[in-house]
């Protein structure tokens, strides 16, 4: 075997260096240093994405949610900066856009989710101008803060896509966090909410539902479902929106707007689509509890790429990546997989700067709270906020990324 072919052979390679991959191979390293791992990931920087939704209400610094890739990759393990193009799950490699062949014992897919700024006509236009904003990224979030301070009166109009997308919280928080702003300054009265929602209810888990209807009719917000952007027009501030009636007849309505908080549309990344590892959609094809590949052994998937129905969050992840990392040393060395997933999801819905409802709940809505004798899941508490805005970002980056499973493994395991 040249020397080439040996460089470029790995125990485990993992493609993505997001929350999952970072996190899965700081995971694998504390359990065994011996491990050759590779991370494929073309990104510069490192983002904490759940910071966004703050950043927006004008509660978290958004320099402080990104750092240089180079710095959180774990020691010891080898970053390959660059993008996947083609996996051979037959011959246990895959091809990197530079044209470089990566071979591996084991593989960990964990490519994220795509933004598709694209989908919407008119969005990628005006997107960070004319009133138009996303909390969905790094560039537009200041915007969001940004609007809501200066909007005196007018329509602000805040939209949900169809699922799947990251966090199914994100455009609701959004809402709430500028309406208290606005109640704080006396300008709710004159400024007309909505929530424009692509789907049928307000959040998937109804037991959640009671606490965040409350703050619906505290803001005087209106909540339009089967309400679906279709199209911007940021010049003349103008939204374009299908609607489905009940009896399923779909029609169009223009709306004007002053603020416009659009969540754009998600997507499994490229290079799953049409891959020989991924189901129809383009989701990685994983057994929901193992999370290990339903056709071949030797592969892995973890976060908000692979096919487990579970809510995409960052802490989804975290609990994924003590059941992959343990799953695939287990099939390593022939023995059982000792983990199983339940579906765990986590969704701090920020409804006023101050408190949350801390939703946290498994497969099939179970719900599933990590400090039910502290934090009441079905209250917005105080204590939820100081976990989201200054506990949770400082585990991210000093516990997550480092390897460290406090409170991370699976109940029932």
């Amino acid at each position: 075997m040249s020397n080439t072919v040996r460089e470029n052979h790995f125990d485990v390679v993992i493609a993505g260096g997001g929350a999952a991959g970072i996190g899965l191979a700081a995971s694998l390293r504390s359990r065994d240093e011996s491990l050759k791992i590779a991370i494929i990931e073309p990104s510069d920087h490192h983002f904490y994405q759940p910071s966004w939704t703050l950043v927006g209400g004008g509660a978290f610094n958004v320099k402080s949610s990104k750092r240089l890739t180079k710095t959180v990759i774990p020691h010891g393990v080898t970053w390959l900066q660059d993008a996947i193009i083609n996996f051979n799950p037959e011959a246990n490699n895959l091809i990197l856009k530079q044209g470089k062949t990566v071979a591996y014992e084991f593989l960990a897919v964990a490519t994220g989710i795509k933004t598709d700024w694209d989908a919407i006509p008119g969005l990628k236009e005006t997107i960070g101008k004319n009133g138009v904003t996303s909390n969905y990224s790094y560039e537009y979030a200041p915007y969001t803060w940004e609007l809501v301070r200066n909007l005196k009166s007018g329509v602000a109009l805040f939209t949900q896509p169809p699922l799947p997308f990251k966090c199914p919280g994100a455009p609701q928080k959004a809402m709430y966090l500028s309406c208290f702003e606005w109640e704080k300054q006396g300008r709710l009265k004159n400024i007309k909410i909505e929530l424009n929602n692509a789907g049928s209810t307000l959040f998937a888990v109804a037991d959640f539902v009671p606490a965040l209807m409350d703050y619906v009719k505290r803001y005087n917000a209106t909540l339009n479902f089967n309400c679906n952007l279709i199209s911007i027009n940021g010049e003349k501030k103008t939204a374009n929106f299908e609607v489905k009636d009940g009896e399923g007849k779909i029609s169009q309505i223009e709306k004007s707007f002053d603020m416009l908080h659009v969540v754009p549309p998600q997507s499994p990344q490229e290079c799953l689509k049409n891959s020989p590892i991924s189901n129809a959609g383009g989701w990685v094809d994983v057994n929901q509890s193992t999370l290990q590949h339903l056709k071949y052994c030797n592969i892995f998937a973890l976060g908000d790429c692979c096919s487990s129905p579970n809510s995409k969050t960052v802490a989804a992840a975290r609990k994924q990546i003590v059941v992959v990392a343990e799953n695939l040393l287990a099939v390593r060395v022939n023995k059982p997989m000792p983990l199983n997933y339940d579906g765990y999801g986590s969704c701090p819905l920020t409804v006023e700067r101050g408190k949350i409802v801390l939703a946290e709940f498994g497969f099939g809505g179970k719900i599933i709270p990590t400090f039910p004798w502290l934090i009441n899941p079905l209250k917005a508490t105080k204590l939820a906020w100081i976990l989201k805005k200054n506990i949770l970002p400082w585990l991210y980056w000093n516990a997550m990324l480092k390897g460290k499973e406090w409170l991370a493994r699976p109940s029932g395991n």
